[in-house]
């Protein structure tokens, strides 16, 4: 299945890092109060009562003068009557009293007019004054249930929008330094990082120098996704490592004598070049014999040096009296060349940790996981010379690589703080010209690493640091002007996972039985084998081009795989469990994907980071970009998380038509499909039709 026109397809040669916490849809608050009828207008009982008794108060007279006409009428008839008075007297005295009262009676009349008539217009007020009211409520109604359909969009949007959006490089970069951090954090970023990069059809190579094993969580996920992966713990694997076998006589002798340099601490380069002349026309003559290993070479710098038994080597099997005598022959006795001879010795006391290399190969199928780690009981001077080949030979392998896409085979080193400035140079200029991504991790910040932090087309994660003095030049590398916000969920799962120093690499080379040797070279084995270019290395050809996909069986198959890895992160990991036990349910969910602080770029809060935050910082054309970032690679398996970076998902949301809901990139996606690809926007709520949510009468 392709994904929709305006949704990113998730590239190959994109470098994950891990997940930001951003809000696209801000919470809309509480929903619309529904607009309360006002009291309904009636005709008032006390105004009714004021006018009536206003009208009493007015019309009190004239009933007075009323009922005065009347009794004197009354009067005035009776007296007639009675033969009191005469007619003609009391006729004009009645007619006198008639006329007043019944002018007091039409103004009686008139006043009660007057009081029904405004009766009757209060009464027609009140009416249109319940219709108005009637009208502005339904018009208000109205309006109120559009409020409502909107704040129901907003808020499924909202809580159906996706919060953790990866974390990727833009374009160009091609190395990322990772400063500080614990050996956890270190383990949630290989993962997350080494893990992305198998799913999407590349390759990983890991040469782990800490001491910890920081790389066991991407190995468990690679193997419960079926990718068997290449495992050599060193020193205890050298006789499976067959590095040297990929490199022709000058090349290792590179190799060897910049890796005696460094176990040595010198960094001049006449010593240099002295050193790599002896091993070359050393190995010269060995090559002719048969073929060069690391332990024939070894004894070889013996015989030259004048060191022991020079019959040893023969007696043992690793050279021959011809090799031993043009050995022995191949410089003078005078001054000059004594101390060609010592600089043998000083060479040969270096490489017999190296002795072992290759000795017992053992042709493994390519896998693309690679993993060489040093035991963390190594000394630190094996350490280094150990450290120094390894890195060396691979430089070397990258320079003949031939390019590739971008970050198509990914290289993590970590512990380089142990390396000197000239090897990583040489790695990074490797590793640029043959376009493979480089990750460089430092457990601390010494003056060489500082120097080169950052250099070039990088960038660099600060994570956790705990030295004051380093945790300061971080601090002012990255800017003290920049604020963030910490999600709770990366504090809750931080505290929860402990370092991996208890966990110990298993090899997956040591217990494979080497191919049975023909009687033709039995005896270059027996010798060490020889130092022919291998066809079966199982780290050549170094960085090569997978199979690419493309078109919907490519996309099924690069969703299946993501979502496999997906799987194996929360199945086979420490995160997967922490975070699945923090995001258990809704409620804690929601409130692990709260906000949980602010904090400025400070050194105190560089030392107090969680073991998975890091802060991420790259240089562009409008200036340096910093943000935060959580490594913690079980993340993805929230129904939150979406692969679609940060930057997409805002212009993909700007460019929504008008009037449309504004979809979260990747809503639609599986609950636990945090790697899908092509991941369908935001789906409008249910609201029912509009004559249910509009008519508000019926209510």
């Amino acid at each position: 299945m392709t994904p929709p026109p305006g949704l990113p397809r998730r590239p190959a040669d994109r470098l994950y890092l891990g997940w930001q916490y951003v809000t696209l849809h801000p919470d809309p608050g509480p929903p619309p109060r529904r607009p309360v009828p006002p009291e309904r207008e009636q005709l008032s009982a006390a105004w009714l009562e004021a006018q009536r008794r206003e009208e009493h108060t007015i019309s009190r007279p004239l009933r007075l003068a009323c009922a005065a006409a009347a009794v004197a009428t009354l009067g005035l008839v009776v007296s007639i009557i009675g033969g009191w008075l005469p007619a003609i007297v009391a006729a004009p005295a009645i007619a006198a009293c008639v006329i007043g009262g019944g002018l007091s009676g039409y103004a009686i009349w008139q006043g009660q007019r007057a009081l029904g008539a405004a009766i009757v217009a209060e009464r027609l007020r009140v009416e249109r004054f319940r219709a108005d009211q009637d009208s502005h409520l339904f018009a208000r109604q109205a309006e109120h249930a559009l409020q409502v359909t909107e704040w129901q969009r907003r808020r499924f949007a909202h809580d159906s929008q996706k919060r953790w959006y990866a974390v990727s490089l833009p374009a160009g970069i091609d190395r990322v330094d990772v400063a500080g951090g614990t050996l956890s954090g270190w383990s949630a970023l290989v993962t997350m990082t080494g893990a992305h990069q198998l799913a999407s059809g590349g390759e990983v190579t890991v040469l782990d120098l800490s001491g910890g094993t920081v790389a066991a969580d991407l190995i468990a996920v690679a193997g419960a996704c079926g990718i068997e992966p290449a495992v050599w713990v060193l020193p205890h694997d050298l006789p499976r490592l067959d590095l040297a076998a990929a490199l022709d006589t000058e090349e290792l002798a590179d190799v060897l004598a910049l890796a005696v340099s460094v176990a040595e601490d010198r960094e001049a380069a006449a010593p240099l070049s002295v050193d790599s002349s002896i091993l070359a026309r050393v190995m010269g003559v060995l090559d002719r014999g048969g073929g060069v290993s690391l332990a024939r070479l070894a004894a070889a710098l013996r015989v030259l040096a004048q060191v022991g038994d020079p019959r040893a080597p023969v007696t043992a099997g690793l050279l021959t009296e011809q090799e031993a005598g043009q050995v022995s022959t191949l410089f003078g006795q005078g001054a000059t060349d004594r101390v060609v001879l010592e600089r043998a010795l000083g060479i040969e006391s270096q490489l017999r940790k190296l002795a072992a290399t290759g000795s017992d190969p053992v042709p493994l199928p390519r896998s693309r996981l690679r993993v060489v780690a040093l035991d963390k009981r190594v000394g630190v001077l094996s350490a280094k010379i150990l450290g120094s080949f390894v890195v060396s030979a691979l430089t070397h392998l990258l320079a003949q690589a031939p390019p590739g896409r971008p970050w198509q085979h990914t290289l993590f080193l970590l512990g380089a703080e142990r390396l000197r400035d000239d090897v990583l140079d040489r790695l990074t200029d490797a590793s640029e010209n043959a376009r493979s991504g480089l990750v460089l991790g430092y457990r601390s910040i010494p003056p060489q690493v500082r120097k080169r932090i950052g250099r070039g087309n990088a960038a660099v994660a600060f994570m956790r640091l705990g030295n004051a003095e380093d945790a300061k030049a971080a601090s002012e590398q990255i800017g003290s002007e920049h604020r963030f916000v910490l999600s709770q969920l990366t504090e809750t799962v931080g505290t929860s996972v402990t370092d991996t120093t208890g966990v110990s690499y298993t090899s997956t080379v040591g217990g494979s039985v080497s191919v049975t040797a023909s009687s033709s070279d039995s005896e270059s084995v027996s010798r060490g084998s020889g130092h022919a270019r291998s066809a079966h290395s199982s780290f050549l050809p170094f960085g090569g081009a997978s199979s690419s996909r493309s078109g919907e069986t490519g996309t099924s198959r690069g969703t299946s795989e993501s979502a496999s890895f997906t799987e194996g992160i929360s199945t086979s990991t420490a995160w997967g469990a922490s975070t699945s036990l923090a995001a258990g349910d809704s409620q804690s969910l929601a409130q692990s994907l709260q906000r949980s602080r602010e904090f400025l770029v400070e050194a105190r809060e560089l030392q107090q980071l969680p073991p998975t935050a890091m802060i991420v910082s790259y240089a562009t054309a409008a200036g340096r970009q910093a943000f935060l970032a959580d490594a913690n690679p079980a993340i993805g398996s929230l129904a939150a998380a979406t692969m679609t970076p940060l930057a997409e998902a805002g212009r993909f949301r700007a460019t929504a038509p008008a009037g449309a809901a504004q979809p979260a990139p990747g809503s639609g996606a599986p609950a636990r499909g945090g790697g899908q690809q092509g991941e369908p926007g935001l789906a409008q709520p249910n609201l029912g039709p509009p004559s249910a949510r509009l008519d508000w009468r019926k209510r």
